[in-house]
């Protein structure tokens, strides 16, 4: 096993145990802003959830119901953003009904057998927020009821069942793919059934074919959803037929390990990618990409967040160094603390 997929399981599991769960911690695991009041963004560490009202010039530290629970994603409900969902570590998923002051565990069957999930991405039904999927540690996970109750979803997936990432498909939301430890995944049939779409990823002679190359996101153009990237442990790849084949990104700068996409809404061209050795853009659909770190205490990104406002304003969460914010799409990073400070 190479020693890059061993990195993809202790990023998303094994890192968040270094801290105890009332430590404070300067790892930003997750990034989400509200998705028409910009100033409103939530921010989880290892240790608690924190929300800001004011763009981050100070923050309120939510922990009902979190108490002994360690936060790994968060998701903005899109019809009613007041319902925030976290996908936890061995802890399933909590939800908050009102925008992070309780939290209320939502883990009903998402689990296997008596193992508990680390839920290491949640994504909603772009048409139907009722509906959700979980990338867990123990496999794909499908609610229709907010949380009520989950069910397994891993028809297909007879090699693997770690999984790390999902992504619906905006127009036809039948359509997911799964970032899994041994590539990407694709159902067309609203996850009741998948096939591996590893063509130009993972070898087909691979030893160890489970385990031969993690995904860490995914990430679909909404203009045009047969393009899809995916960030790896390995690298960025980008299809342009809905999986059938892949085709490395930056292969000038190596393999990466990336952590995180995000694309500006209504330019299909432009592009970040968090990874473990800093920020980078490209302007030209990922054929060409420039380093973006100056203000930055410390490269190694865990999260990337755009303002669906104002494409210039980025968040950065990152390995130990706290939360960063650009105003000028990336060109300049300022160090925003978590200072918690009493806000209506």
């Amino acid at each position: 096993m190479k020693t890059v997929i061993r990195r993809a399981v202790v990023f998303s599991i094994v890192a968040g145990l270094l801290l105890g769960c009332t430590q404070r911690s300067d790892r930003v695991v997750a990034v989400v802003i509200h998705p028409t009041k910009s100033k409103l963004v939530y921010v989880a560490t290892e240790e608690a959830v924190y929300k800001t009202r004011d763009g981050g010039q100070s923050w309120k530290r939510l922990s009902e119901g979190l108490t002994r629970v360690r936060v790994m994603n968060l998701v903005i409900d899109p019809r009613l953003p007041a319902n925030v969902f976290a996908g936890t570590l061995a802890d399933g998923v909590y939800k908050s009904p009102d925008g992070g002051r309780r939290w209320l565990p939502r883990n009903a069957g998402i689990q296997k057998g008596t193992i508990s999930a680390n839920v290491n991405e949640l994504v909603f039904d772009p048409l139907d927020s009722q509906v959700l999927y979980a990338a867990t540690t123990v496999g794909v996970f499908r609610t229709k009821d907010a949380g009520q109750s989950w069910t397994e979803r891993m028809r297909g997936m007879n090699e693997i069942n770690f999984i790390v990432a999902l992504a619906v498909d905006p127009v036809s939301p039948n359509i997911l793919y799964a970032g899994t430890s041994g590539g990407v995944y694709r159902s067309f049939d609203g996850a009741d059934h998948w096939t591996k779409t590893n063509n130009g990823l993972v070898p087909d002679d691979a030893k160890m074919a489970s385990m031969a190359l993690g995904v860490n996101r995914l990430l679909i153009d909404p203009a045009n959803p047969d393009v899809v990237y995916a960030g790896t442990t390995q690298g960025v790849f980008k299809t342009l037929n809905k999986g059938e084949t892949w085709g490395r990104l930056a292969a000038d700068l190596g393999e990466l390990y990336v952590s995180s996409l995000v694309l500006e809404p209504g330019n299909g061209q432009h592009l970040y990618m968090g990874t473990s050795t800093g920020i980078f853009q490209s302007q030209d659909s990922g054929q060409t990409w420039k380093a973006t770190n100056e203000g930055l205490a410390n490269l190694n990104i865990r999260a990337i967040a755009m303002d669906p406002q104002d494409s210039r304003v980025l968040y950065a969460g990152t390995n130990g160094s706290g939360l960063f914010r650009s105003q000028d799409g990336g060109e300049s990073w300022t160090h925003l603390p978590l200072t918690a400070k009493a806000q209506e």
